[in-house]
């Protein structure tokens, strides 16, 4: 087992230029939200806001726009072409972005799943550094042969539960399980994954995994994962490649929710404190 190498983070962490310009920080699109599920839109996006990304497009359902205009006004929203109330758009273009995140409160419609199909089948060409969560993930386990359009340009972040459901294990694992076979999934479909969880491990498509050394159990609530997926994004967008990415955004989530505790008891910490400490994750391991 190794764990995660703080002075290796510390010297992968990017310095800013003093003539630098939000263009030079990437450009990120967040997919996320629906009509019953606009907060989890919200935190993914703060999260990457405060993660240092340039410049932030959401795609979200109409039926949120409004919310998250009002919630996130530092990002740039863009309303679903083909549904008012979530995910449905199969011509989204991803072109320009440096970046791309899914899954965080999509739902798992039957319109979801077709989106979602066509935007993995358009970055198998284009192969942007993407992140895949949540009901994306639940999505992509109900549709094993959707699997070969991934790549080593995606980083997966299920927690147990959905490992279980992408495997499509018919038991619970437990830890050591759950990292055997999250060890061979990711050699098998070559892509990053991040077992979420106590201890938190970040393995690469060539089995190599570390084990993360940051957070608590008060970061075991809702919408957690979510404000890791936009840190992600976050990091992808500035061009760090995905293996850094996983390793670096893996222990700054963890390291906010250890400062945030200072604060907070286990009991009352919730996602929201998580965004709100990572300026001082970020100057904590600088």
């Amino acid at each position: 087992m190794t764990s995660v190498n703080i002075s290796y983070l510390q010297g992968i962490l990017h310095r800013r230029d003093p003539f630098a310009h939000k263009g030079d920080f990437g450009r990120g699109l967040l997919i996320a939200g629906c009509r019953e599920m606009c907060g989890a839109a919200i935190l993914a996006a703060r999260a990457s806001l405060r993660s240092g990304i340039g410049l932030l497009h959401v795609h979200a359902a109409a039926s949120i726009y409004d919310c998250l205009q009002a919630a996130v006004p530092e990002a740039m929203v863009q309303r679903d072409a083909r549904h008012n109330d979530h995910f449905a758009d199969e011509q989204l273009d991803i072109e320009k972005f440096d970046a791309v995140a899914l899954g965080p409160g999509l739902g798992q419609g039957p319109d979801q799943g077709r989106a979602i199909h066509a935007l993995l089948h358009q970055n198998a060409s284009f192969q942007k550094p993407m992140v895949i969560d949540a009901d994306a993930l639940n999505i992509l386990a109900s549709q094993q042969d959707w699997l070969h359009l991934l790549g080593p340009h995606c980083i997966l972040t299920p927690h147990p539960k959905e490992f279980e459901r992408l495997i499509q294990s018919s038991q619970k694992l437990n830890y050591d399980e759950r990292l055997e076979k999250g060890i061979a999934f990711a050699q098998k479909h070559q892509v990053h994954l991040v077992l979420k969880g106590a201890q938190t491990a970040v393995i690469q498509p060539n089995g190599e995994y570390h084990i993360n050394t940051s957070g608590n159990p008060g970061m075991a609530s809702g919408g957690s994962g979510d404000v890791l997926t936009g840190i992600l994004l976050s990091l992808l967008a500035q061009r760090y490649c995905c293996s850094d990415a996983a390793l670096l955004g893996v222990y700054i989530h963890g390291l906010s929710g250890d400062i945030a505790l200072k604060h907070e008891s286990e009991e009352s910490l919730v996602a929201s404190d998580l965004y709100r400490y990572l300026g001082e994750a970020f100057k904590t391991l600088k």
